[in-house]
């Protein structure tokens, strides 16, 4: 495909301007499903107007499908949902939960599937394996680097999307639960409150490491790589995208014009590289503590940090003129399409008008034209009838007339066949994509019951090595992940000794770079007699599927799908199992189809997954796993773990979640494991966590955790 300019919009508007500023291609959410909730999002009504809109200006239209999606909304919902954009000619869809990628791809087969940045392809061997499976395009995890990239395409030949221009999240692909956990606004359900964007004070030990100066050590700068268009065309970008839904349609117009210059050079071959007034006019728009250029070029490090937080969006004379002209240039502008006729009246001939535009072509015939008994009809007179399209979205680039000199029509034959030529032009166009889609098979909404309640087992991750001789002694707990600091030939004896299943729990993310030292670590840990391999990302479990050990593959919750079609998915992939998710709720659990999955029911979940070190960006690279915490403005603490042989960073949530009072609800739900994940908790904290909950299990009773602790999502949901 030729190089895409894709432009955000947050409603009809900014997407009208988008496209008159220069954007090959918009994305844009409608009434459900989108990951920005709080946009001026279309209805139905909208939607199918604006992929009219599109066609007729002969640029793409991508709808957002990208939040995780409960069991009773995959289905008749979704089907729903998309049925009338897909049978008028939808481009693509967004898409990040698996079960709806699988869902999308049955019910609606013609329909292209965009992988969103939120399933967090890190890498090659991910990107095949959707390409596989049935995806037209994936939108890179933004943490990656040009090389990164580079081996995406020459491994697959999947159209690859990258964001050029905006603001990131401070975790990777977004993929985060702080909002959602913190107050019950999920980012995966396009609610996120942006916890990143607020202060904390942070500490190492008794170590200050921020000031007043560096309040905001979650807060990255916008991004803007207009200066690496070249580099991120040769490494094979299609797509260039910006990021803004939520911004004005001015903002829009404004980024666009500006990429859509300086990429037109890149294509002509005539790059010669970005004048400081446009990269001005690009901070005026928009900024937050000045720009970076993202990951393409590093890893992390303070740079990319907006620790001050400021929007530099000032109210000055400058730049309420900038807005002006992009509001009465762009967005204000109408934007009418270009057609070509040709009239031809042609005495004792019909009275023909052929309308071109849109790549489609009409022709209509009208009456014989009649000689002229009196007054014969003028030339400028026709013309100016032809040219007046009035509501259509139309107007006349070229007319070419070819008529005799006495003749006569009447002007309301004229009015009506130039009016009838036109509403057949655009009918064409808007019929072009139509399309018919595959009915869903009609499926009964229940809740999923264990057949054998005796198979039920207790499972447990570990991080430390006093955790795994506490957790030794409980018989009851029949597998247990350790981390890959501890996993090894000890560890392994230690659990068959014990008659435990030793499973290796793969780092939290593993990139392009140490792939290999994990290839290692894993084929040791085979060799060692592991079980088999917990996994937290697409790519951990494409390689596994490349080792040929994907049914010895269990998911993490961040992978997990909310939806029983997600877990068909990765069964029939080949998966032993999986993790329910964090943020559904005791009623969500019951309608899925929890047949391999396991329920955490203690543990500090982790909040955010990063590239960035917050120890680097506010002290120094020590290359020590060290600990740090954040204190928020309540004075809750939320751990960071700098994980440095593998370069990310970890913030866990400020206290455990424990199911302990839940006991009797737990046991009437159809999972086949529960688990307890431990992370930094000593080895005596451990077992009496453990022995607490499994006498309370036992007796099927429960009790009040003698611990701060939270519930976490089990009873409130997203």
């Amino acid at each position: 495909m030729m190089t895409e300019l894709l432009a955000p919009a947050g409603s009809y508007e900014a997407m009208t301007a988008a496209y008159a500023a220069g954007a090959d291609a918009v994305y844009i959410g409608g009434e459900k499903f989108g990951a920005r909730a709080y946009a001026d999002n279309l209805d139905e009504d909208m939607m199918l107007a604006a992929i009219d809109y599109a066609r007729l200006h002969g640029k793409k239209l991508y709808l957002t499908v990208n939040t995780f999606l409960k069991e009773k909304e995959v289905g008749k919902e979704l089907y729903s949902y998309l049925l009338p954009f897909y049978e008028n000619g939808l481009d693509a869809v967004i898409v990040q939960d698996f079960g709806v990628f699988s869902f999308i791809h049955t019910c609606f087969p013609d329909l292209p599937i965009h992988c969103s940045t939120q399933m967090t392809i890190t890498g090659y061997r991910s990107a095949a394996l959707l390409e596989r499976l049935g995806a037209s395009r994936i939108v890179t995890a933004r943490e990656l680097s040009l090389e990164e990239i580079g081996k995406i395409r020459s491994h697959t030949s999947l159209e690859i999307e990258s964001f050029v221009h905006g603001a990131l999240c401070y975790c990777y692909s977004g993929r985060c639960l702080f909002s959602s956990m913190l107050g019950g606004r999920s980012g995966n359900r396009g609610r996120c409150a942006q916890p990143c964007r607020l202060p904390y004070h942070v500490l190492e030990g008794d170590r200050h490491l921020n000031d007043k100066k560096s309040a905001y050590p979650l807060s990255p700068k916008d991004m803007c790589t207009v200066d690496l268009l070249p580099d991120i065309l040769k490494a094979g970008v299609n797509s260039l995208k910006i990021e803004g839904r939520m911004k004005r349609p001015e903002y829009t117009a404004g980024v666009v014009r500006i990429y859509r210059k300086y990429l037109d050079q890149c294509l002509r071959g005539e790059w010669t590289g970005v004048q400081e007034k446009d990269k001005k006019e690009l901070f005026d728009l928009y900024n937050r503590d000045g720009f970076h250029q993202g990951y393409y070029k590093q890893r992390n490090g303070r740079g990319m940090m907006a620790l001050k937080n400021e929007k530099a969006l000032k109210k000055n004379a400058h730049n309420e003129q900038l807005f002006l002209e992009l509001y009465q240039k762009y967005v204000e502008k109408k934007d009418p399409v270009a057609v070509r006729m040709q009239v031809d009246l042609k005495k004792g001939k019909p009275f023909r008008i052929e309308a071109k535009g849109c790549g489609h072509k009409v022709i209509l015939e009208g009456n014989p034209v009649q000689e002229a008994k009196n007054q014969p009809l003028a030339k400028d007179r026709i013309e100016k009838q032809i040219r007046k399209t009035g509501a259509t979205p139309f107007f006349v680039e070229e007319l070419k007339l070819s008529m005799d000199g006495d003749i006569f029509v009447p002007m309301q034959e004229v009015n009506e066949l130039r009016r009838n030529v036109l509403e057949a032009l655009e009918a064409q166009v808007k019929k072009a994509n139509e399309r018919q889609s595959i009915l869903p098979e009609k499926e009964e909404e229940k809740e999923f019951l264990p057949d054998h309640r005796e198979k039920i087992f207790f499972s447990a991750s570990v991080q430390q090595k006093d955790q795994v001789e506490a957790l030794m002694k409980f018989p009851q707990i029949r597998r247990i992940y350790g981390s890959w600091q501890i996993f090894g030939e000890n560890f392994i004896k230690k659990c068959k000794e014990y008659g435990k299943e030793p499973w290796f729990m793969l780092p939290f993310m593993v990139r392009e770079a140490e792939m290999k030292k994990l290839t290692e670590q894993i084929s040791k840990a085979l060799s060692q007699g592991a079980a088999g391999f917990l996994v937290h990302t697409p790519e951990q479990y494409a390689l596994l599927r490349e080792m040929e050990l994907e049914e010895r593959t269990v998911l993490d919750a961040a992978m997990s799908a909310w939806n029983k079609r997600g877990s068909v998915f990765f069964k029939e992939l080949g998966m032993e199992g999986d993790t329910v998710p964090a943020e559904l709720n005791v009623q969500d659990i019951a309608r899925r189809n929890n047949s391999l999955s396991e329920l955490t029911v203690y543990g500090y979940t982790p909040l955010m997954i990063s590239a960035q070190c917050v120890k680097k960006n506010l002290d120094r690279c020590v290359r020590e796993n060290s600990t740090l915490f954040l204190k928020d403005r309540y004075q809750k603490q939320f751990r960071v773990q700098c994980c440095c042989e593998y370069c990310h960073n970890i913030i866990y949530n400020s206290v455990p979640v424990s199911l302990a009072k839940e006991i009797s609800a737990i046991r009437k739900l159809p999972v086949r494991g529960l688990r307890f994940d431990f992370t930094f908790e000593d080895g005596k904290t451990a077992a009496l966590r453990t022995e607490e909950f499994l006498t309370a299990y036992e007796n099927n009773g429960a009790f009040e955790p003698s611990f701060e602790s939270t519930k976490g999502h089990f009873r409130r949901g997203v």
